[in-house]
């Protein structure tokens, strides 16, 4: 049932001409830096990693995920030093440019200084100059690799989707050949996801591509997302596994996610996920793995085959939107 080594992953391109992405893609927001609010994730990283030690880690994932077919990673400049991490991995691998996709995000400074328990990890900042500003950091640490530069986490308030000169300036980028996209968050997805669709420069639309969170407890962007597939954007769908709760430490691991895990012969990740891969607007579904056992379990899903029925009975987990958000927000950094 499983997805065996080195096989082909499916793949779906990036907006229109763009280079193709597999269906899955590894995220890199608990590999570049110590501390992130999956649950459990202390003990993937047992003590407090040096950047090198961690950097060693995160090119053992890397190299699993290759290995595996995978040719999507996701980064953000506030990913600690994830961007450095795959720059270097592609280098000492010497893998040249398209081999894998590199999509990158700014609007976001990572401070957590490399501390466990920093008072902050991050802060978010969609204004022009820190565009600017990480715009040339991440081409400085990802180079000709850099193919999909990402608005990270725009929402309605804070007013990035409705800023002509960010907007310009991210047309500029998108002309001179690194596709723009945007990622969405909060209980107001789905209208950041409609706004961002609606949004052009030279007459074509600006974003190649939308990421949003989709999962089995927080549903409330899928219309919106139905409707950017339609309009030929690339969807890539996050926290597929809930920052952990839909994982085999997680709180919704029992029930039906777990009787079907169990009837199927599979982990409760690989179910979630492939009813993530299931939805018909998603192109690309990022895995949050922090260790090669974890992606190995998580890319499981890519064998899996819900049974009639089974979706119907996944749906009983949704959540509402405020209160799934609401629960996102108090989870710790480990």
């Amino acid at each position: 049932m499983g997805h065996e080594r080195g096989t082909a992953i499916e793949t779906r391109p990036l907006g229109r001409d763009g280079p193709r992405l597999t269906r899955v893609g590894l995220g890199m927001a608990a590999l570049g830096r110590p501390a992130y609010i999956t649950l459990g994730h202390a003990a993937d990283l047992p003590g407090h990693p040096s950047p090198e030690a961690l950097e060693r880690h995160a090119h053992a994932v890397l190299d699993a995920a290759y290995a595996a077919g995978v040719r999507y990673v996701d980064a953000a400049r506030s990913y600690g030093r994830a961007e450095q991490f795959v720059r270097s991995w592609l280098d000492a691998r010497g893998l040249p440019a398209g081999d894998v996709v590199v999509g990158s995000k700014w609007g976001y400074r990572y401070t957590g200084d490399w501390q466990l328990r920093a008072a902050r990890h991050e802060v978010k900042d969609h204004s022009l100059s820190a565009l600017r500003e990480q715009l040339a950091e991440s081409r400085a640490a990802l180079g000709p690799h850099l193919a999909l530069y990402q608005i990270h986490s725009a929402t309605e308030d804070t007013g990035v989707l409705g800023d002509d000169a960010v907007l310009d300036a991210l047309a500029s980028v998108r002309d001179g050949g690194v596709r723009v996209g945007v990622t969405v968050s909060g209980p107001g997805q789905a209208a950041a996801v409609r706004r961002a669709l609606g949004i052009r420069r030279g007459g074509d639309p600006l974003f190649a591509s939308v990421q949003a969170t989709w999962n089995l407890l927080e549903r409330s962007c899928e219309d919106a997302l139905r409707e950017a597939h339609a309009a030929g954007r690339a969807v890539l769908v996050k926290e597929a596994l809930a920052n952990g709760r839909l994982g085999p430490r997680g709180d919704a691991a029992a029930g039906p996610l777990g009787e079907i895990a169990a009837a199927l012969g599979a982990t409760v990740d690989a179910v979630a996920l492939a009813a993530a891969l299931a939805q018909p607007f998603a192109d690309v579904v990022l895995l949050g793995a922090s260790t090669v056992p974890q992606l190995a379990s998580n890319l499981e899903a890519l064998g899996v085959q819900l049974p009639v029925g089974a979706q119907g009975a996944l749906a009983t987990l949704r959540e509402g939107a405020a209160e799934y958000w609401r629960r996102r927000a108090g989870l710790p950094w480990t």
